[in-house]
């Protein structure tokens, strides 16, 4: 089944969104699985580093140091990347970076590009920019790939096709790539997926990469990954186009002891990614010779401003946010209609989006605090929920719309109920009567029309009892004080 995501801007709200997921079980099988081997790995590894608390001490002391003094940073690296023969732009917002990025692709007359796994690219809808430019862009990490040729919408920030087993792959890849017979066997889904890949990393010679550290001492691009193609991708093409977020810089090369050890742990559960590429500027004769780096804002700049939300910025995109939350853990990742899922998603895609649109997904958590404990820069994700669920309050506060909403005028009903003791008898003796029909003989009501169709759609709901505290105290002859 497909699942796609929506723009934000006119996605669902979360809770509709979620409801076909929560009624595939094959889907919540795949997730619950996935989760629960990488949260195994990582529980390990963590467990073996004694100071892993000061790795997350440091790590966050890093992130907010930067944060502090991004400016400045983003200066250095600028200067450094371009004495090594890269070229930065700068990318105001979504669309400037996908005209950045199209007028590059038309001077190298590029009909064909090959890709590293990159949020940031879907972050800008890159891959629909592209193709109505007439530029095919051919997904090079496996997981990317089996999700671009299934036609489905990555669920996870580390393990986009997580969602999807290997049968299910099977299948994808026997349709796409025309091989009938082929086995489900990992070997076997590997090697139709390397012969696939190996004559676009032979003969496309322009690439697109994501960027996990951006070094602002040496102007170096550091990329992560667990299978290669990323570095065929580094190596191979005569240009390369890395895009990245302005928030991903590290001040000094020595800092990425400790990023790259809190990395690997968090999102893969391993002690170390299995390649970690550097790459600074342009090498006669060894790799691309043109260089560009986009820096990209997109409301960035504004998320920093704000003295609760700018943690968010601290995130390295590791998911282990998303593994530990019961949430997502029912839902996957598509409900959350954006290419950041789980706890950080609740908190990126609103502010990213202006807190304009997106607005359930503050409300998308039970703020059970696991997905704090885990993180390994320190995010404290549910002090920036609850932030911005009050900023959606304010704002609803002011929307004359809001007059007409039933939920809006139940809550001021409530609120004129709750205020007069008389009022509060008699809403009493009224709610008994209107319950009655959908009481159980146990005395439970298991389902309600309208609005409370929300509560009892997941759990039941105890009846009014015949007779309130208060007439019982009163009919035994004594009064309230």
């Amino acid at each position: 089944m497909s699942h796609a995501v929506l723009d934000p801007r006119v996605a669902p709200e979360f809770p509709k969104a979620a409801l076909p997921v929560l009624r595939d079980t094959q889907l919540r099988k795949n997730v619950a699985h996935a989760t629960d081997v990488i949260q195994a790995k990582r529980a390990k590894l963590v467990a073996e580093k004694k100071d892993w608390q000061e790795l997350r001490t440091a790590a966050a002391a890093i992130r907010d140091n930067v944060l502090g003094n991004l400016g400045d940073y983003l200066e250095q690296f600028e200067e450094r990347c371009t004495a090594a023969g890269g070229q930065v732009h700068w990318a105001s917002d979504a669309a400037e970076a996908r005209r950045i990025i199209l007028d590059i692709l038309r001077e190298e007359q590029a009909r064909e590009v090959i890709k590293i796994k990159t949020m940031t690219s879907a972050e800008i809808d890159l891959n629909p920019a592209l193709k109505s430019a007439g530029v095919h862009a051919i997904e090079t990490d496996l997981a990317e790939l089996i999700l671009q040729l299934g036609k489905e919408e990555p669920s996870h920030i580390v393990v986009p096709a997580l969602h999807v087993n290997r049968s299910q792959v099977r299948e994808i890849f026997s349709k796409s790539m025309h091989l009938e017979g082929l086995s489900d066997e990992p070997q076997a889904l590997t090697a139709a997926a390397r012969s696939y890949l190996r004559n676009k990393f032979l003969t496309i010679p322009t690439a697109i990469s994501g960027a996990n550290y951006l070094v602002a001492e040496t102007g170096s691009v550091v990329i992560v990954e667990s299978e290669g193609n990323g570095r065929m991708c580094l190596t191979l093409p005569r240009t390369l186009i890395t895009l990245a977020g302005i928030e991903k810089i590290i001040p000094r090369f020595e800092d990425l002891e400790v990023m790259l050890q809190i990395l690997a742990r968090s999102a893969t559960g391993e002690r170390m990614n299995p390649y970690n590429s550097l790459w600074t500027g342009v090498t006669e004769g060894d790799g691309p010779q043109r260089f560009h780096v986009v820096l990209l804002d997109n409301g960035r700049s504004e998320i920093l401003a704000r003295k609760t939300e700018r943690q968010t910025l601290r995130c390295i995109r590791c998911g282990a946010c998303q593994n530990t939350c019961p949430v997502y853990r029912q839902t996957g990742g598509h409900a959350y209609g954006s290419v950041y899922g789980g706890p950080i998603g609740a908190i990126l895609t609103p502010q990213l989006m202006h807190m304009e649109h997106a607005q359930s997904l503050p409300y998308a958590s039970s703020l059970c605090g696991a997905c704090y404990e885990v993180c390994p820069v320190k995010i404290n994700i549910p002090e920036v929920l609850i932030e911005l669920r009050a900023q959606v309050v304010d704002q609803d506060r002011h929307k004359t719309s809001r007059l007409f909403d039933p939920m809006y005028m139940g809550m001021r009903m409530a609120n004129s109920v709750f205020a007069s003791a008389g009022r509060f008898r008699a809403a009493q003796r009224l709610g008994r009567t209107a319950l009655k029909p959908f009481t159980g003989k146990d005395g439970w009501i298991r389902s309600l029309p309208g609005l409370g169709a929300k509560w009892t759609i997941t759990r039941d709901l105890r009846g009014l009892p015949e007779q309130s505290f208060r007439e019982w105290w009163e009919k035994q002859g004594r009064k309230m004080p």
